[in-house]
């Protein structure tokens, strides 16, 4: 008996195709979606943190405060920033607009540039504010 998947074509994979924008958005989104589930436990270990107690509280502000701290908090911002304008993105492609290849190559590129500008600007009202 023969056999016959051996001679099927193998599917293409991400080394055959070059990366494009909005390709390497698509990847980025679900990235930073599943980045958004890390920022959650953040967002809950804070709040457990001033539900618990005022020791508790002050400590987890303090690695807040750190470098590192910051970091994971810039790098949060980030995601929710970025994640919610590719998700604006994907709407307007469901009501049916933003398919042509110039176009959706453009609002790729825009969606980066835009998540990194209002991460930018959030963080500097916020300093701004704080002092």
């Amino acid at each position: 008996m023969a056999n016959v998947t051996k001679n099927r074509p193998l599917s293409p994979h991400l080394q055959i195709y070059k990366p494009i924008p909005t390709m390497i958005m698509s990847i980025v989104h679900r990235i930073t979606g599943a980045a958004l589930y890390f920022g959650t436990i953040l967002i809950a270990w804070w709040l457990v943190a001033a539900s618990t107690g005022a020791d508790y509280f002050e400590w987890v502000n303090w690695f807040m405060g750190t470098i590192i701290g910051r970091l994971i908090l810039i790098g949060y911002t980030w995601a929710l920033i970025h994640h919610m304008l590719g998700g604006l993105r994907h709407l307007m492609w469901d009501v049916g607009y933003g398919f042509d290849k110039h176009f959706s190559t453009k609002l790729a590129k825009a969606n980066i540039i835009a998540s990194v500008v209002l991460t930018i600007l959030i963080w500097v009202v916020a300093y701004i504010i704080r002092t």
